[in-house]
C-alpha cells in the first residue's frame, strides 16, 4: 500500500447556508450529486450536511495532489456512505482514473464547522 496523500478542509456552516441561500439550485447542482442532495434533504440542518460533503471534496482533491484546471467537475466526487455507515468516496468520469485508490475519510461538523480528512492510499 503507497501513499498517495493527505487532505483535510474546514467550511463554515454559516457562510455555506449564506452561498446557499444565495446562489440556490446554481451552486448545488454545480457541487452535488442527486444522491447527495437527498441524503442532506433527509435532515434537519442540511446546510450542515452539504457543508461537510464539500470539505471532504476539497480533502480529497487536496490528498490526490489535483492541480487547479485540471477539469474537475465536482459532481464526479460523490461521498455517500457504505452499508456500515461509514463515508467513503465514489469517483465518477474526470476523476474516475483514482478509482483504483483507496479513500479513508473522516468527516465531522457543529453548527458552526463542517471538517473532514482524506487519505489516500493506493
Amino acid at each position: 500500500m503507497k501513499l498517495v496523500g493527505l487532505g483535510m478542509d474546514l467550511v463554515e456552516v454559516a457562510r455555506f447556508d449564506r452561498a446557499l441561500a444565495r446562489w440556490g439550485d446554481r451552486l448545488t447542482d454545480r457541487l452535488f450529486t442527486p444522491e447527495e442532495l437527498a441524503y442532506a434533504r433527509r435532515h434537519k440542518r442540511a446546510g450542515q450536511h452539504l457543508a461537510v460533503r464539500v470539505a471532504a471534496k476539497e480533502a480529497v482533491v487536496k490528498a490526490l495532489g489535483a492541480p487547479k484546471g485540471l477539469g474537475l467537475e465536482w459532481r464526479d466526487l460523490e461521498i455517500c456512505r457504505d452499508a456500515s455507515g461509514q463515508p467513503k468516496v465514489r469517483f465518477h468520469r474526470t476523476l474516475s482514473r483514482w478509482a483504483g485508490c483507496r479513500v479513508h475519510l473522516s468527516l465531522t461538523h457543529t453548527e458552526q464547522v463542517a471538517a473532514a480528512s482524506a487519505l489516500v492510499t493506493a
